[in-house]
């Protein structure tokens, strides 16, 4: 089977799953190609070697170029972070690619769903992630279809619950929830099994449910996690918390917005087990973590800052993305925009700029900024607590607390493009520039309002924006010429 590989898809490459696996693939010697909205807005777009093509599964016209002369191509698309319908739009996008590939001469379709026995009453979401699969099957392509529950990694979407519910609350009151029985998977064994199914011929067309070496509840996945950390926390058993107000909660307290949490908490009632040993009898080779490896490998890559991919990665994950406006291409934008001259270079400046954002905060006032990201999450947006990948550097489509790296040039440029809710559209840009000795550091804010209130937005924040970014790039000028000095003794 693999020599019959020559061309790989994968659809949904922005994402955490789909960043992995490229990475993955591409160690194994395979030449892959991904299918993307927006190459221009893709991390991996300048890796040479990598095939990149422009398509949407929502508008099947766009995908016949991105399929030609591929032998198998991997889905790892969802809408859940879009907003309204996203089971509607997930079968529509399904039809579409499973038709496209059957029409390219695909030879087989690799899909990652979702864990869960039908007759258990499932969640929208999870009904949602099996009527995928079986709408990509109607195409006429043989699909491999994984059905995964609880994914372990540094960045996924269940680990940064665990971790933000156990790291913010000592004290914690139980749902009926956290007692639902699950079998937590490393992302790492994840990988394992979508890439070995290239040489499993006999996983084709075949729907495998994969888990990790043990059954727990999530309860005890945040004892692990708690013990791993060196952390008490205690759970107190509450009979009276519904499922949408452990959503709020979970919104509130978590980088996760409402819109992703309320079906993933409704799904928390399903128990999500392995039923079957078609996995284990198709793939012997593959040795399962338990949670609690899985949890200090993820912690351990945290810590090393060597995060490959992030839950929030994928540019469906917040609907302002789906139509990406380019600011330089509008007029009637409001701007603001402040210097500093520096004694420094373009290399030490643009390090101290990347490296904004996160633990390391924004340098002024960093309480405004958690009470807008509060804020921000009150009205069901992302907030501050995302975070970012690494500490240290930055890439193209990379997230930051309520930001998006939408344009980055090494030592020149960085600008973010905002992902709060607000009415407009809002970017934070820093353009680097050599002058002699010195390198003069413009920051300039933009906004594209939209209509009246957005402009009465604009003029309502103004006030704050006087003490906060003049504060920030006085200590930016602070922290350029204090590293460069440390740069000119070296």
């Amino acid at each position: 089977m693999e020599q019959a590989v020559s061309r790989i898809l994968v659809a949904g490459a922005t994402g955490y799953v789909g960043g992995r696996l490229v990475r993955r693939l591409r160690e194994k010697g395979y030449v892959v190609r991904c299918l993307v909205r927006d190459r221009s807005r893709f991390p991996l777009a300048s890796d040479e070697g990598l095939e990149i093509a422009e398509g949407d599964v929502l508008r099947s016209d766009t995908l016949a170029n991105a399929l030609s002369d591929i032998s198998v191509a991997y889905y790892l698309v969802h809408s859940l972070g879009a907003g309204g319908d996203f089971a509607e739009r997930d079968l529509i996008a399904a039809d579409n690619f499973g038709r496209a590939c059957a029409k390219a001469g695909v030879q087989r379709i690799i899909y990652l769903s979702g864990l869960g026995r039908s007759s258990d009453d499932l969640s929208e979401h999870l009904r949602s992630r099996q009527a995928t699969g079986e709408r990509l099957r109607a195409g006429g392509v043989a699909v491999t279809e994984f059905r995964a529950g609880v994914i372990l990694g540094s960045g996924s979407l269940s680990f940064e619950i665990i971790r933000n519910l156990t790291e913010r609350l000592p004290i914690m009151l139980a749902p009926r929830w956290i007692r639902t029985l699950c079998q937590p998977i490393s992302i790492a064994n994840v990988l394992d099994y979508l890439v070995l199914a290239l040489t499993a011929p006999e996983s084709a067309g075949g729907i495998i449910e994969i888990g990790g070496s043990k059954i727990t509840s999530y309860g005890e996945l945040m004892a692990v996690y708690a013990r791993v950390r060196g952390l008490k926390r205690y759970l107190i058993p509450v009979p009276f918390m519904t499922p949408r107000q452990s959503a709020y909660w979970i919104a509130l307290i978590t980088p996760i917005q409402a819109n992703i949490v309320f079906p993933l908490v409704e799904g928390l009632k399903n128990e999500v087990l392995v039923t079957n040993d078609d996995a284990r009898r198709l793939f012997p080779q593959i040795e399962l973590l338990t949670p609690e490896t899985a949890i200090r490998r993820a912690l351990e890559k945290i810590e090393l800052d060597q995060v490959d991919t992030v839950w929030w990665s994928a540019l469906s994950a917040t609907p302002t993305v789906q139509s990406p406006v380019r600011y330089s291409q509008k007029e009637g934008l409001l701007l603001e925009q402040r210097e500093i001259l520096v004694k420094a270079n373009s290399t030490v400046a643009f390090h101290v700029i990347e490296r904004l954002g996160g633990s390391a905060g924004w340098l002024h006032l960093d309480f405004l900024w958690r009470i807008r990201g509060f804020m921000d999450k009150l009205f069901g947006g992302v907030g501050l607590h995302r975070g970012r990948r690494s500490r240290q550097k930055l890439a193209l489509g990379d997230p930051i607390d309520f930001w998006r790296v939408e344009a980055y040039e090494e030592n020149r440029l960085l600008r973010f493009r905002a992902e709060m809710k607000m009415p407009g559209n809002a970017w934070l840009q820093f353009r680097i520039l050599p002058e002699g000795e010195y390198v003069r550091v413009r920051m300039t804010a933009i906004f594209d309002p939209h209509g009246l209130w957005g402009r009465i937005y604009w003029y309502a924040f103004w006030p704050a924006h006087l003490f906060i970014f003049d504060g920030m790039m006085a200590e930016l000028k602070k922290r350029i010429e204090h590293r460069y000095s440390a740069y000119v003794r070296l």
